[in-house]
């Protein structure tokens, strides 16, 4: 049975300048000849792709968190999407509560599209000026959920993100997946909602299964809280020197190297004898 290893990308394959040295990309490339190799990512499908420049991908991705799983190619082979109902709802809550609106990333037939409000918060409009020249990014008078929504995402300072948590869950309880982690660029705290199934867990069970791949096969590579749930479905769990102390805890393998190191792909050039 060949391997399979599945990395995360921010601070784990990434550096953190977000850039892949030269040597990654050999390392990766020369190891996509050997066995199968792919990407599980809080970013979406166009955030990814000019990250990824130079790399050889073969596998399909798991994108957004794990509510898209794609081939590389951008053709979505899984969804786990909130619907309107659901995501109007969310909206209407945390606009009466407190006063905050979010940015969506939702799924038309003509690809992804962001979503945010006419009127931005300080921390919404760090992010909009990474996305300056993206295509399909829109200002909304209103702010709408639309049929199929990938993440809704909240940015918000410590106190009003974890007020913003409580009141989600007593609302819409196991209905939604709430993710609550601090942004290591902007100085603030994100509130991601997600459909319950659409997690890197749930994700890499899936593409586990897609591939033809047992989970004591897979080797997966993570840093942060978003990756405790693809350790659970993975027969190597390896963390980066960098990784929070929650992962290293959970890890099979904690790296001598970190992301700005190329912990992966010394640790795959090793293990894969390249």
């Amino acid at each position: 049975m060949s391997s399979f290893f599945v990395s995360d990308l921010d601070f784990t394959l990434l550096r953190s300048d977000m850039s892949l040295s030269d040597f990654t990309k050999d390392i990766w490339n020369r190891a996509s000849q050997k066995t199968k190799l792919s990407i599980a990512t809080a970013r979406s499908y166009t955030g990814v792709k000019e990250l990824l420049k130079g790399l050889e991908l073969k596998e399909p991705l798991i994108l957004l968190d794990g509510v898209i799983i794609a081939k590389p190619d951008g053709k979505i082979l899984h969804l786990a999407s909130i619907n309107k109902e659901l995501g109007s709802a969310i909206l209407e809550v945390a606009k009466k509560n407190l006063d905050i609106e979010p940015l969506i990333v939702a799924l038309s037939s003509s690809g992804e599209e962001f979503l945010y409000p006419k009127n931005p918060n300080i921390y919404q409009q760090e992010l909009l000026k990474t996305m300056k020249n993206r295509k399909r990014v829109f200002a909304n008078d209103k702010l709408e959920a639309k049929e199929n929504n990938l993440k809704i995402v909240f940015q918000a300072n410590k106190e009003k993100a974890y007020a913003l948590e409580k009141i989600l869950k007593e609302n819409f309880k196991d209905n939604i997946e709430i993710k609550l982690s601090k942004d290591p660029y902007i100085n603030c705290y994100f509130i991601t909602i997600l459909n319950p199934l659409g997690d890197k867990a749930h994700a890499l069970a899936k593409l586990e299964e897609i591939e033809g791949v047992d989970i004591k096969d897979t080797t997966a590579f993570g840093d942060s809280h978003n990756d405790l749930g693809m350790f659970e479905v993975a027969g190597v769990k390896v963390a980066v020197k960098n990784a929070i102390d929650e992962l290293k805890q959970k890890a099979d393998i904690v790296l001598p190297w970190s992301n700005d190191e190329d912990g992966v792909a010394r640790y795959l050039k090793e293990r894969l004898n390249l």
